[in-house]
């Protein structure tokens, strides 16, 4: 089959950029983060485990009837219909850098205010919300930090902003068995262990560095059933984010082995049972 690809094909849609120190991986860049895929495709490649997360997560930030609230990278919306559930579309805000999924959120729910931006450029004045949250986002921004500081920027004293990230480093995200297969075959692969915040303790430095002090960190875990393996394979077929796009650089000799070697790890008959566990902090602003 040839050489396997490497990292350059990994990052094919994210041009990445890392550091490292004597404690391991740091903060990672992104030069530019490309989710060039229908609002539908990720849904089904992330949103099995993204839409049972949504409730624990605002559960987490506390959010209740009579706030005004963001959704800081909303996507294609899983957490913004949560959001929507708990106070009503008309005092949820969302911000997104994808103008597909911004799109795609206006029309999923009409009475959200929708803006296309990232969110190291947040364009809503000084404590317009009582909470600013980012479900699986602050790993994809250009630079985490200033955009958590904007999340902080934008709500008012005493408010709250939150975060989660999927613990990629800790091999609890919800993609563990599929780079475990990858680096059996591809050891120098690079996979999303390096992201920001992923590791135990980077997410609450993050925050801090961001002048969101005291930040409380937990855990949240979903648990998602697939049908089949067939269907647990399909959505890395979709082009969708790291994973995605490492296999789209695949040869078809090569896809078929990594297939065949992520069988070996999960039921080859019956459902495949994933569980994903995300970091999660939460601090208020001063």
């Amino acid at each position: 089959m040839g050489p396997w690809p490497g990292r350059v094909a990994v990052w094919g849609l994210y041009a990445a950029y890392y550091w490292r120190s004597d404690q391991g991986w740091c903060a990672s860049k992104f030069a530019s983060v490309s989710f060039d895929v229908s609002a539908g495709s990720y849904l089904r490649f992330m949103g099995q485990y993204s839409e049972p997360l949504a409730p624990l997560f605002a559960g987490l930030a506390g959010i209740a009837d009579g706030q005004r609230v963001l959704d800081v990278g909303c996507g294609p919306g899983a957490l913004t219909v949560e959001l929507v559930s708990r106070v009503g579309a008309a005092s949820v805000s969302a911000a997104e850098p994808s103008a597909s999924f911004a799109a795609a959120v206006r029309e999923r729910l009409p009475g959200v205010e929708v803006r296309h931006t990232a969110a190291e450029r947040l364009p809503f004045a000084d404590g317009t919300f009582d909470a600013a949250l980012a479900q699986l986002v602050v790993h994809f921004m250009a630079d985490p930090v200033q955009g958590l500081r904007e999340m902080g920027r934008v709500t008012r004293p005493g408010g709250m902003v939150a975060a989660c990230v999927w613990d990629h480093a800790g091999g609890r995200g919800p993609l563990a068995a599929f780079w475990s297969a990858v680096r059996q075959l591809d050891p120098v692969a690079e996979d999303e262990s390096g992201l920001a915040g992923v590791r135990e303790g980077h997410l609450a430095s993050l925050f801090t560095q961001a002048g969101l002090d005291r930040a409380a960190v937990t855990t949240l875990t979903v648990r998602v059933r697939h049908a089949s393996f067939d269907e647990w394979w399909e959505r890395f077929t979709l082009g969708v984010g790291p994973a995605g796009a490492y296999v789209a650089s695949l040869s078809p000799g090569h896809r078929t082995a990594l297939r065949e070697q992520c069988q070996r790890l999960l039921p080859l008959a019956g459902p495949v049972d994933i569980t994903a566990t995300a970091w999660a902090a939460t601090s208020r602003t001063s």
